[in-house]
C-alpha cells in the first residue's frame, strides 16, 4: 500500500504548524544521539568563591575538538535584562573550534561578555549569553550549602537555573562563516553547534551552583542530586525574532517538514508492526501525559490548548487500549485516519510525533536531509515564462490567491524592526506608525500581487523581461520557483491578517529545536525549556533514546 504525502495546503497552515511537537527528528534529540560517543571533559574550572570566572568544556572525537568557553560575570540586579540589546549578562559563552590556548581565553574574555559590541574570530563558531533565574539559583545554592536538596515543587514550576536569549552563528560578530564548517560530517544535521552550546551551558549551571555552595560551606555542602540535574534544562525567552527565520529560509523549512512527512508516510505504509514497536509507541504516549500535566502557564490560550490536548490524548489512549487491534494490516495508517476524523490538530500532530518513536530505521536516515544548501536555489530561472509562473502559483498557492487584500482585515498588521530594541515586532498598521518600514514578510500579499500582475501579462514573456518591468516582485518570483521543487517551503497563510497568531510561527520552529513545554506570555512571545530530562554529558554513552518521556 502506498500513502500520499500530506497536502501542503493543509499542513502548512499556521494553526497546524503551531500544533507541532518535538519528535525524534528534533535537533536536540538527534544531536545527543550523534554525539553520545564523543569524549566529554571539563578542561578548565577557574571560578572564585562567588562563582565568577572562566570554565571550559569540550567534546572530542579523534582529532576533532569543540570547546565551550564560559565567562561568569558579576552584575547587579538592575543590570540584568533578557533583551537582546542588553550589554551585561550573568554569563556569556562561545563555542571554540579546537582547543583554546591561554591567549585565546584572554582574548575572548574581553570580547565574549560584550556580545553585540564584541568581535570574535573564525576560530569561534557560536555565541550566546544567559541570565540566572535569580530566585531559583539562590534557593538551590542556599539549600546545597546547608546539606539539603532544593524544593522539587519550586524547581518544577521554573525548570531551569539559567535562561538564554539568542544563540548566534554563521559569521555574525566575526564568528566563523558557515562555508568554513558546512562540510564537516559530524555537524551535518541542522543547528548542531547551537545545540552543543546550549547543552554544555546546562552542565555549567549545575557545576556553578555546586561550586558556590561548596565555597560557602565546605563542611556541610552537598552536590545537586543527579536526578534533579536531569530534571532541569535551560530556559529560553523567545519572541518574534524567530518568526522571520522560517519565512526567510524556505528550502530549510521544506526539508524540516518534508523529513517529518516522509517519516509519517513510511510508518503508515508498514503492513505489520512488532510487539516491541507497539510497546514503545504506547509507553511514549502514556508517559507523555506527565509532561503535558506539568506545563505551567498563565496563558488562557495555552491552558485551553493543554486541556484540549490532555482530554483528546486520554480518549485516544482509551481507543488504542480498548478498541484497536494492532494485528490489523497497516495499523498506523488506521490510527492516523481515525485521528483525522476524530481529533483536533494539536492531538493529531502530538500523536504523529509519538509514531516516530519506535522507528529509528526510518527516522535516522532522514535527519541528514534536514539541512539545506540554500544558495544553490537562489538563482531565478530567467529563461522560464510568465505562463510557467502562473501554473506554479495556481498549483502551490491555491488558497493564497483567493484572499482579498482589499479588505482591511487581510492586511491589518505589519512586521518591522524595532529601532530601540533591535528586534522584529508586529503591529496594527491602522493604529501604529511605521508601516513605511515594513519588512518583506507578507508573502501571501506579495504572491497575490504577483498573480494579479501576470494575469494581465503575455504568457510567453520570459522572466528576465518581466523582471525588468517589475523588479519589486523579484523576491516573490524567486519563492515561486523554489516552491515548485520544495512543496513544504511556504506558510500557506496570511501572516499580516487580523487572525494571525504569531506564536504559531514560533511553536513551529521550537518544536523542531526540541522544546517540550510552551509557556506563552502573550500571542507574541513565550518561554520554553530545552534539554529538560536529558541525560548528563557523563551519561551519554548509555542513555535511553526515549528520555523525553521517561524523565
Amino acid at each position: 500500500m502506498k500513502v500520499q504525502l500530506r497536502d501542503p495546503n493543509i499542513i502548512m497552515k499556521l494553526s497546524r504548524l503551531g500544533s507541532f511537537h518535538q519528535s525524534k527528528l528534533s535537533f536536540l534529540r538527534s544531536f545527543l544521539d550523534e554525539f553520545k560517543d564523543w569524549e566529554y571533559k571539563n578542561d578548565l574550572f577557574d571560578l572564585d568563591k562567588n562563582g565568577f570566572g572562566t570554565v571550559v568544556y569540550s567534546f572530542k572525537k579523534g582529532s576533532r575538538v569543540y570547546s565551550l568557553i564560559c565567562y561568569a560575570n558579576k552584575i547587579s540586579d538592575e543590570e540584568r535584562s533578557d533583551r537582546v540589546i542588553a550589554t551585561k549578562w550573568d554569563a556569556a559563552f562561545t563555542l571554540h573550534d579546537g582547543v583554546p590556548t591561554k591567549k585565546d581565553i584572554e582574548r575572548l574574555r574581553n570580547e565574549v561578555p560584550r556580545q553585540e559590541i564584541g568581535r570574535l574570530s573564525y576560530k569561534e563558531l557560536t555565541l550566546s549569553r544567559a541570565n540566572k533565574s535569580v530566585r531559583i539559583f539562590k534557593h538551590v545554592v542556599d539549600r546545597l550549602s546547608k546539606g539539603l536538596q532544593p524544593d522539587l515543587e519550586l524547581l518544577k514550576k521554573v525548570g531551569y537555573l539559567y535562561r538564554t536569549t539568542a544563540v548566534y552563528g554563521s559569521g555574525k560578530f566575526g564568528l566563523a562563516d558557515r562555508f568554513r564548517i558546512k562540510n564537516r560530517e559530524e555537524i551535518n544535521g541542522p543547528f548542531r553547534l547551537e545545540m552543543m552550546l546550549v547543552y554544555l551551558v546546562r552542565q555549567f549551571t549545575f557545576d556553578q551552583v555546586n561550586h558556590i555552595a561548596k565555597s560557602r560551606s565546605p563542611k556541610t555542602a552537598v552536590k545537586l542530586d543527579k536526578d534533579i540535574c536531569k530534571s532541569l534544562g535551560i530556559g529560553n525567552s523567545t519572541g518574534l525574532g524567530m518568526a522571520p527565520f522560517i519565512v526567510n529560509h524556505p528550502t530549510l523549512l521544506n526539508n524540516w517538514i518534508m523529513s517529518r512527512e516522509v517519516a509519517l508516510k513510511e510508518i503508515r505504509e508498514i503492513k505489520k508492526v512488532s510487539l516491541k514497536e507497539i510497546k514503545i509507541f504506547k509507553e511514549s504516549l502514556k508517559n507523555s501525559i506527565k509532561n503535558i500535566t506539568s506545563w505551567n502557564t498563565e496563558s488562557k490560550y495555552q491552558q485551553k490548548k493543554i486541556n484540549s490536548l490532555l482530554e483528546n490524548i486520554k480518549k485516544f489512549l482509551k481507543f488504542i487500549e480498548e478498541k484497536f487491534d494492532f494485528e490489523t494490516n497497516y495499523p498506523f495508517n488506521q490510527i492516523y485516519l481515525w485521528l483525522e476524523e476524530n481529533k483536533c490538530e494539536e492531538c493529531i500532530e502530538y500523536v504523529v510525533s509519538m509514531m516516530l518513536e519506535p522507528f529509528d530505521y526510518i527516522v535516522k536516515p532522514l535527519i541528514s536531509k534536514m539541512s539545506s544548501d540554500e544558495d544553490k536555489y537562489f538563482t531565478i530561472p530567467t529563461y522560464r515564462t510568465v505562463k510557467d509562473l502562473q501554473i506554479i502559483i495556481e498549483k502551490r498557492y491555491s488558497n493564497i490567491i483567493k484572499i482579498n487584500f482589499e479588505k482591511k482585515e487581510n492586511y491589518k498588521n505589519f512586521w518591522f524592526i524595532s529601532k530601540n530594541k533591535e528586534e522584529p515586532r508586529f503591529a496594527d498598521r491602522f493604529e501604529e506608525n511605521g508601516s513605511d518600514l515594513e519588512q518583506p514578510l507578507a508573502i501571501a500579499r506579495d504572491v497575490k500581487k504577483l498573480y494579479e500582475t501576470i494575469l494581465v501579462t503575455k504568457n510567453n514573456l520570459t522572466i528576465d523581461k518581466f523582471l525588468n518591468e517589475h523588479p519589486d516582485l523579484r523576491h516573490v518570483i524567486r519563492r515561486a520557483f523554489i516552491i515548485e521543487k520544495f512543496p513544504y517551503s511556504e506558510i500557506q497563510d496570511n501572516t499580516i491578517g487580523e487572525k494571525v497568531i504569531p506564536i504559531d510561527m514560533l511553536r513551529l520552529k521550537l518544536s523542531f529545536f526540541g522544546a517540550l513545554k510552551f509557556d506563552p506570555k502573550s500571542d507574541k512571545w513565550l518561554r520554553i525549556c530545552m534539554f529538560q530530562g536529558a541525560p548528563l554529558p557523563m551519561d551519554l554513552k548509555k542513555f535511553d533514546s526515549q528520555w523525553v518521556y521517561n524523565s
